[in-house]
């Protein structure tokens, strides 16, 4: 990952509604959601959540496929794995780093 890459994905994160929305999409794992149900969910409109969902899009944070009428969203893992280890590759100058998985986390 580059900088303006993590910068762009910083970004999109640093607005409450959009780290609610991916935060959403990481819990819910590959199998993704629907706007409906992350709507319903998050108790947000739907076209306040298109916008903030256009904005994670955009970042490369969460991907979007189409399953006959439904759009699914889904969170792009690896790139949410390629942000933490771009943040964290100088850690603890060069040693040894106590930093472990989040608990329970299975794609970490």
């Amino acid at each position: 990952m580059n900088e303006n890459t993590a910068v762009a994905s910083l970004a999109a994160l640093s607005q409450p509604m959009r780290l609610r929305v991916f935060r959403a999409l990481v819990g819910a794992g590959p199998q993704g959601m629907t706007p409906g149900a992350l709507s319903a969910t998050l108790d947000v409109p739907a076209s306040t959540l298109s916008f903030h969902l256009k904005g994670l899009l955009v970042s490369g944070l969460v991907s979007q496929e189409r399953d006959g009428r439904h759009l699914i969203y889904r969170p792009e893992l690896a790139h949410m794995n390629e942000l933490l280890s771009y943040l964290t590759a100088h850690c603890c100058q060069g040693q040894a780093c106590d930093l472990v998985p989040a608990a329970g986390c299975t794609t970490c």
